[in-house]
């Protein structure tokens, strides 16, 4: 298949916010490793335009998002500083195509993981502290409905983050039993345990490390880690105002406009 060919349509769409057919409908023979290439040419290329790499996010690690798309392993996106929001800033709902909001607890890292072999305790002992964070996904693909090597191409369908302000030193937070409760509206929408995530969030994490090793790249210092969702996505609209908040770590909200 063209890789090149296959990023520029995602690329376009992400520019556009416009959806586009399945990539891998168009390409049957298309694999993951096809996908993180493709994934990689468009981060590149972002790069190359100014946008600066801040971190790592990991997707579909909870039983609630993989049946909720059918699936039945992780991946992982780029997060760079343009998808960054700002607690206490709005996100603009007309620059995304058909977003979804989730709960996760984010990992800001004092010092480098370079998989193979990593294990938790890695992950723990490279950990400088863990704050509540929101996701906003956003797929390019239609209507939501695609194959992992899909969402894989397309960045791990993430489009914009929220990270919180209060920071808890990991060790004070019992990563597998922390509570968190998601609202949208002030509507109570879900509850869940960041035993949703592998057990442990860290697990995700030292998965993440050890994947990213096959490429050559490395969870980085000073970087940001999302391990991934503790219930399933809400979708929103303008006007819409989510909130996570996490037993012992405060909480963390987005409005949309």
């Amino acid at each position: 298949m063209n890789l090149q060919q296959a990023a520029d349509k995602l690329y376009e769409a992400e520019k556009k916010c416009c959806q586009i057919d399945m990539i891998s409908a168009e390409n049957p023979g298309m694999t993951i490793d096809d996908a993180y290439q493709i994934q990689l040419i468009n981060v590149k290329r972002k790069l190359s335009e100014g946008e600066k790499l801040i971190g790592m996010k990991i997707g579909l690690t909870s039983k609630a998002m993989q049946k909720l798309l059918n699936v039945d392993v992780p991946d992982y996106g780029h997060l760079t500083d343009r998808m960054l929001v700002l607690e206490g800033e709005t996100c603009h709902a007309n620059q995304l195509i058909q977003p979804k909001v989730e709960g996760e607890v984010a990992f800001c890292l004092k010092e480098t993981l370079k998989g193979p072999g990593l294990t938790t305790a890695d992950v723990y002992a490279a950990t400088d502290y863990v704050v509540p964070a929101l996701e906003i996904v956003d797929s390019r693909i239609k209507n939501w409905k695609f194959k992992l090597a899909d969402t894989i191409a397309d960045n791990g369908s993430s489009a914009r983050l929220v990270v919180g302000s209060r920071m808890t030193p990991i060790h004070e937070v019992d990563m597998r039993l922390t509570g968190m409760n998601f609202e949208k509206n002030g509507e109570l929408l879900s509850s869940g345990t960041t035993a949703e995530v592998w057990g442990n969030p860290a697990a995700a994490v030292a998965w993440l490390a050890n994947q990213l090793s096959v490429y050559g790249i490395e969870l980085k210092k000073n970087s940001i880690v999302l391990a991934g969702a503790l219930t399933a996505a809400t979708p929103v609209v303008s006007g819409d105002f989510v909130t996570a908040s996490f037993q012992g770590m405060g909480s963390v909200e987005v409005k949309f406009d």
